[in-house]
């Protein structure tokens, strides 16, 4: 019985503890799914966009203008159909890569051939705010936008915010997001903003719940022990 008492004190303790410093069994989880790289590693700037599906542009032949083609469409298994040489993948490449590879098909049947494209219709960039903002939702990525600024667009904090612990997450590829963890409440505090990341096009911002949020539902409020006494009454 003693033991048992004991291990019921140490468990309270720990709980105590961890409510103390803003910690939570499922923050810690929460936190330990996103990489903590530094956050130098997101600062990419000038972010060159790639093709995908449905986006449509021009190519233009310099000394073969018979080959010319308007609204080349990209499919959604990320083809084009070129003339002359039928399929060629694009899709995830930027215009420069995908100058080269067509030209690099072409060069097939033409002399060293001079391509030139032009983008006609693409996917414009946006953000996508998640978690405790005032507006989550998502959001046009016109020019560079950092993540304190991304949360600005999004409404700002709420009081349920756990501004220690913003995560960004980024495509790396067509299967996998990597999630980084920002202390926004430490660079606002320290009034120093160099290390504020900038938001990629596709990128997504989450804000997780503080600790309190987690436990407010669960404490008594002014009003329910009004109303709780009045009935007793």
């Amino acid at each position: 019985m003693k033991s048992y008492r004991k291990l019921l004190v140490l468990a309270a303790g720990l709980m105590a503890a961890l409510a103390a410093t803003g910690q939570t069994a499922t923050s810690t989880a929460d936190d330990a799914a996103a990489s903590k790289a530094p956050v130098g590693e997101f600062q990419q700037r000038n972010a060159r966009y790639t093709l995908r599906g449905s986006d449509t542009f021009d190519v233009n032949f310099e000394m073969t203008p018979e080959y010319n083609q308007a609204l080349v469409s990209v499919q959604p298994d990320g083809f084009v159909t070129l003339r002359g040489i039928g399929e060629v993948k694009v899709a995830g490449q930027t215009v420069p890569e995908a100058t080269q590879t067509i030209a690099q098909a072409y060069s097939k049947i033409l002399n060293h051939p001079l391509i030139s494209i032009t983008l006609r219709d693409f996917q414009k960039p946006f953000f996508v705010a998640d978690g405790q903002l005032g507006h989550p939702g998502r959001y046009e990525l016109r020019g560079d936008v950092t993540l304190t600024e991304a949360i600005a667009m999004a409404g700002g904090f709420t009081e349920a915010s756990k501004h220690s612990t913003v995560i960004l997450y980024r495509r790396i590829n067509d299967q996998w997001m990597k999630g980084q963890l920002i202390d926004v409440k430490k660079m606002e505090l320290a009034h120093d903003l160099h290390e504020d990341p900038l938001l990629q096009p596709g990128d997504m911002v989450f804000v997780p719940k503080n600790a309190f949020s987690k436990y407010k539902a669960f404490l008594p409020t002014t009003n329910a022990g009004v109303s709780a006494y009045q009935k007793t009454y």
